[in-house]
């Protein structure tokens, strides 16, 4: 596991490192959770510098006498990548509490439905492309004893934590970045026009983009004064990521390039490059 810190709590009351911690003595509560949706069920794209906000929802079930009081407990959400909750490899955790509203209670029940924001910063928390695919979800629950009266000369702190499995996964992916040109402009009706380009995407390992080569990028054609991109052909990036294709010159419009993404790696649309015609 590569980052040790996998649930956080607020006020540094409760280690944050606790959490991954050998379980103290104390019994395992009774937990639930469910429903989970991992921001809003769809992938999350992550370049090499700007943090990406993570929402989730799921419901939480608890003893009536249980409390989290993010001092000496705590409980959410985590995303890990690994084959199992023994084998993780790499851990996602929330920096604050969820947000928790009661919708049921029983005489020995409490159902909450919750919410939390895991802020995913890629300079600390990725390492290389095989952070990227899919991570699972996972409950935790979080506890912390200290005795500090030093007294008898003295003092101790315990911590201990617990993990379920819960249903539900999402793909963590690179974003992928696109350029078009083209060239010349403006240009002759008839004559040959060229449009270059470059297919790009975060390497977490180095903290810049870099070259994506041999993937297929769609390039596309709207004319002026029309609502809608139309594609022309597909051309496939070459090295450094690199695209360039030719075309015969119609009509005034713009010529970009689109890329629909892989498991790994999310989608890219270029900025538009609008040739005039003559």
């Amino acid at each position: 596991m590569r980052k040790y810190a996998i649930g956080a709590v607020v006020s540094g009351a409760l280690a944050v490192s606790a959490l991954a911690a050998p379980s103290a003595s104390a019994a395992t509560p009774d937990l639930s959770f469910s429903d989970a949706v991992v921001n809003n069920g769809k992938p999350i794209v992550v370049g090499t510098t700007n943090m990406v906000k993570v929402p989730i929802t799921y419901t939480f079930v608890r003893p009536s006498d249980l409390v989290i009081d993010g001092e000496t407990t705590a409980a959410g959400i985590l995303l890990y990548k690994g084959a199992s909750l023994a084998r993780q490899e790499n851990v996602l955790g929330p920096d604050d509490l969820p947000t928790c509203t009661t919708t049921a209670t029983t005489a020995t029940t409490v159902t909450q439905s919750c919410k939390e924001v895991i802020a995913v910063y890629p300079q600390d928390y990725f390492y290389g492309a095989s952070d990227a695919g899919t991570w699972k979800v996972a409950g935790y629950y979080g506890h912390m004893t200290t005795d500090n009266d030093d007294s008898d000369n003295h003092v101790s702190t315990e911590f201990g934590s617990d993990m379920w499995g819960v249903p539900g996964s999402v793909q963590i992916k690179r974003a992928a970045k696109l350029t078009a040109n083209a060239t010349p402009e403006p240009v002759k009706k008839g004559a040959t026009l060229t449009v270059k380009g470059a297919l790009t995407r975060a390497d977490w390992a180095s903290g810049k983009y870099a070259g994506f080569k041999g993937q297929p990028a769609a390039l596309q054609f709207k004319a002026k004064g029309a609502t809608a991109y139309k594609t022309v052909k597909t051309v496939t990036s070459g090295t450094a990521g690199a695209l360039s294709t030719t075309v015969k010159a119609s009509a005034d419009g713009t010529y970009r390039y689109t890329f629909a993404g892989t498991a790994t790696t999310g989608t890219a649309t270029a900025t538009g490059d609008y040739v005039d015609v003559k």
